[in-house]
């Protein structure tokens, strides 16, 4: 969202008495602040993202996973992504949320059985902003604080001929980490624009350490609709009760945004 000023030329008052011309003054002129009426975006997007890094359960040795953004493609079942954004004034206030399920199925053992895995995985995230007085043409520049939500969901089903080796677990681990960090928008001119955010968190308070990069190119086709396409990462470290979760999910990110 692109910030507007409005600004008043300094009026000057002359006499025709070229006598009199040094002792003139410019008459004092109030500036007229910014606005400060709501702007708000809702943003629609796909991040194909893949994980890698390391995870274990149960206490288990914590095995090394490398997914692609093409195999995390392949393996899903559903995704709902979408953001809320809202400025008045120097304030800035987003709203992030992101759910994801992928599975898969398989024959094992000599038998055949039946092996049916699911992940869910929501991730939502909110912050507050402010605006740094940093004085660059067409940058805002905020500094923000706010928290990420995770929660993980493991379903295992194993569906074997004889019942007595048949199982159907569940498991979950959620976790909220405090953030700090940057948001950054720049108009490179009427039409395109550089939006990014940048935070650390984590702090023991819910995992040992998480951060996220987020830059995108962005384009406005219209006054309500723009549509953008970046980078996104997302780094956590968590362990807690034989739950370990230190990964890296990375991948394109599209969208589409809805200005009013």
């Amino acid at each position: 969202m692109r910030s507007s000023y409005l600004y008043v030329p300094l009026l000057l008052v002359a006499t025709a008495g070229a006598a009199l011309a040094a002792d003139l003054e410019p008459t004092p002129v109030e500036p007229i602040a910014p606005t400060q009426d709501w702007r708000f975006q809702a943003t629609f997007y796909g991040w194909a993202s893949g994980v890698s890094g390391d995870v274990g359960v149960r206490g288990l040795q914590p095995q090394h996973i490398d997914v692609t953004p093409w195999d995390a493609l392949q393996h899903l079942k559903g995704a709902l992504m979408a953001s809320f954004g809202a400025e008045y004034g120097d304030w800035l206030f987003l709203t992030d949320v992101m759910w994801v399920k992928i599975g898969d199925d398989e024959q094992v053992g000599r038998n055949g059985a039946a092996l049916d895995f699911v992940q869910k995985q929501l991730t939502a995230s909110a912050l507050v902003g402010y605006r740094l007085p940093i004085n660059v043409p067409n940058l805002s520049l905020s500094a923000t604080a706010g928290f990420r939500y995770q929660r993980l969901t493991a379903e295992l089903d194993l569906d074997a001929a004889d019942p007595a080796f048949s199982f159907d677990e569940e498991g979950t681990k959620h976790w909220i980490d405090p953030t700090i960090g940057l948001a950054l928008h720049y108009d490179i001119n009427d039409r395109w624009f550089i939006n990014a955010i940048g935070d650390v968190g984590g702090f023991d308070v819910g995992s040992k350490f998480t951060s996220q990069g987020f830059a995108t190119l962005g384009y406005n086709w219209t006054k309500t609709i723009s549509t953008a396409i970046g980078y996104r990462v997302i780094y956590t470290d968590y362990e807690k009760d034989g739950f370990v979760f230190d990964t890296t999910q990375q991948g394109i990110f599209t969208s589409l945004g809805v200005h009013f």
